[in-house]
């Protein structure tokens, strides 16, 4: 192994360098991780990892994850250094700045070069199993005998906060179990965590509770850069595990006043970096240093990894000819051709008119033919398929040795199965999708609003959506998530109401390439709701709300409802006779990004008597009803007891929905 160890160290002394003009110049960030893994990142970017930086998105490079978020001046200290365009030194400069691609904590949507958002501690962890996971499924999928197109590793690099946090636990265990050997993680001892020294919250051995779940373990000095680098090629060559390496550093290097304190962890440090700089050998009065000879090494460094690249590409065009369906096959995943919600529902048969099921029942009966049309769908459970009913048939699961199944078994990991999934969609070739209880959803939360916010085509299929479920008794019937998930900006829950606007939801959901779509199913069966036609009712829910039940005569009464009462609010209407329309709104979401005439065709202003029902917290529907209207949900948990009983117990019938229509007061 020929280290250029002048170079990448004077490279590591320029990066302490600029994290610390970053940190310095906006008041704010962290300089502990930047500074403590100086030599990590010179050796990764400068020596190790396989990249290219004039094609941010080459498709066999090595992701490098950055699991501590808050230290994201390390990140875009060696983007700068390697030579990603969106990271010239304006944008270190512009560090935190509003609109700038070096926010606080790494966005990928931001920064080409940045492959996960990461902010959570452990969420890179858990990001990193699933992108090397998605990476052996791209490999058993696409390498032939003759081409190999996918042979690359993961490197993440996380901190004490992010290995005691939940989520890395749960996603190491699941790659331990699944042998994920293209993944690389680094492990930032430093003995400090944000309020004191890390023994005051923890004792355990890490390293012995990674070999525990499966892991292959090293521990090096983490600024010894050759016994670093031989470490992490010691984990490329060492097959049947995946890879954890202690790097024993010392936080904060390079500021003695903090180094090695929990004081070095945020911007504690900042007020010493002149004598610091000057320590290090920096020019005194030339901030954001980068020397010509670290240009030059790293411009060299480029061109090699360009060949790498190019040789790569000869490989890549070969098997392009030799496969030219599998070819287009890769191409529309990695460029989310997805078929639209339309071809979708084209595949999917109709249901008898006269079917009651759950909804549940009637995703698995829809998931089958859309998993025929999308060949890179994938779809798992925690632990849940026999309740969830999200297995796709005849597809086989991913399994050690075996990864190109399409059912992937979690185990009782809802965290780190939705954090795992986010790794899959930042991967960007299969469509990832997974199944627990609604109730569990809480579990998955951090991790659903991550998807939202860097927008991920992911879906999550979420059955025993209310009291209905019953029996199980109110630690299973979910009253507050629903109302809960629907806040979070750019998730779209859609509730159907029956079989055919399930069809509609799937469609709407695995179509969808700008954010994650939230399927909340019921358990119990639910009557078809037939008074309009089957594919009204598929494309109304790709509008979010529609006209399920037309009043007859002059509008004077509006009840809207989803899921499992929109059957009552049907039925009421029935009962309450000539003016009365219904409103099927499985998506809040989607109606409300409907244009204002669409909007007011359902629900004009002029009429004010509104009634809705949900079994849930009530907040969500007073955007509908108004102050004048009422909405019939829950305030309460529920009970055990059968899911119907219940339902009637706590006023989920038509004829609640009667009496509220006649005590309306306009």
């Amino acid at each position: 192994m020929n280290l250029p160890l002048a170079d990448l160290q004077r490279a590591a002394t320029e990066a302490r360098g600029l994290a610390m003009d970053a940190v310095h110049a906006c008041s704010s960030g962290h300089l502990g991780l930047p500074l403590g893994c100086a030599e990590i990142g010179a050796v990764l970017f400068g020596h190790s990892l396989s990249y290219d930086a004039a094609e941010p998105r080459w498709l066999n490079r090595d992701r490098f994850v950055l699991s501590a978020g808050h230290g994201s001046m390390f990140l875009y200290g060696w983007l700068h250094l390697a030579g990603y365009a969106q990271v010239g030194i304006d944008q270190v400069k512009a560090f935190r700045a509003l609109g700038s691609h070096t926010p606080g904590h790494p966005e990928n949507f931001e920064t080409l070069g940045v492959e996960c958002t990461t902010g959570p501690l452990g969420q890179g962890v858990a990001n990193a199993v699933g992108i090397a996971a998605s990476q052996k499924m791209a490999a058993a999928r696409f390498n032939t005998p003759e081409h190999t197109l996918f042979d690359n590793h993961v490197f993440c690099l996380a901190g004490d906060g992010c290995l005691q946090e939940g989520v890395s636990a749960e996603a190491s265990s699941f790659a331990g179990h699944y042998k994920l050997d293209n993944l690389v993680l680094i492990y930032d001892s430093n003995d400090v965590t944000l309020d004191a020294m890390a023994n005051a919250s923890q004792s355990e051995d890490a390293g012995k509770r990674y070999e525990a779940y499966g892991w292959h373990v090293q521990t090096v000095d983490g600024h010894d850069m050759s016994a670093f680098a031989a470490a992490l090629e010691t984990a490329r060559s060492t097959k049947g595990k995946p890879h954890l390496i202690i790097a024993k550093t010392l936080i904060g290097k390079g500021i003695p006043e903090v180094a090695g304190t929990a004081k070095a962890h945020g911007e504690g440090g900042a007020k010493f970096i002149e004598t610091s700089r000057k320590a290090l050998g920096l020019p005194e009065h030339e901030h954001f240093f980068v020397s010509a000879e670290t240009l030059t090494f790293f411009a060299a460094h480029r061109a090699q990894l360009a060949k790498k690249h190019a040789a790569w590409q000869v490989t890549f065009n070969a098997w392009k000819t030799a496969h030219a369906d599998l070819a287009q096959l890769l191409a529309d995943g990695v460029a989310h051709r997805y078929p639209s919600a339309q071809e979708l529902l084209a595949v999917i048969p109709p249901f008898a008119a006269d079917s009651k099921i759950a909804t549940r029942k009637a995703g698995s009966d829809v998931l089958q033919p859309i998993a025929k049309a999308l060949p890179l769908a994938v779809s798992g459970s925690a632990d849940l398929y026999g309740s969830t009913l999200n297995y796709i048939a005849g597809a086989e699961d991913f399994a050690p040795g075996h990864f190109g199944g399409r059912n992937i078994r979690y185990g009782i990991r809802e965290h780190g199965m939705a954090a795992i999934m986010n790794g899959f969609a930042y991967d960007g070739i299969f469509q990832s999708s997974g199944a627990t209880f609604l109730v569990f959803a809480d579990y998955a939360r951090p991790s659903i609003r991550i998807a939202a916010l860097a927008k991920l085509p992911v879906v999550y299929i979420f059955t025993h959506d209310s009291i209905g479920v019953g029996e199980d008794g109110p630690t299973h019937q979910p009253v507050e998530t629903v109302t809960g998930l629907r806040v979070i900006p750019n998730l779209h829950v859609i509730r159907p109401g029956d079989p055919e606007e399930t069809a509609g939801a799937f469609a709407a959901a695995f179509s969808r390439t700008t954010g994650p779509t939230l399927l909340a199913l019921s358990r119990q069966a639910i009557p078809m709701q037939n008074e309009i036609s089957a594919s009204a009712r598929r494309e109304g829910v790709l509008k979010g709300g529609y006209i399920a039940h037309q009043e007859t005569g002059a509008l004077q009464t509006i009840l809207i409802g989803c899921g499992s009462e929109l059957q009552h609010a049907i039925a009421a209407a029935k009962l309450l006779g000539d003016g009365v329309r219904v409103v099927s709104m499985p998506c809040t979401e989607i109606f409300n990004a409907q244009s204002p005439e669409y909007r007011e065709s359902v629900l004009p202003a002029n009429v004010r008597r509104r009634v809705a029902i949900e079994a849930g917290v009530k907040d969500a529907w007073y955007q509908y009803v108004g102050l004048d209207g009422i909405v019939l949900g829950l305030e309460r948990f529920g009970f055990s007891a059968p899911g119907n009983v219940v339902m009637e117990k706590l006023g989920m019938t038509a004829q609640a929905v009667v009496d509220a229509v006649h005590a309306l007061k306009v």
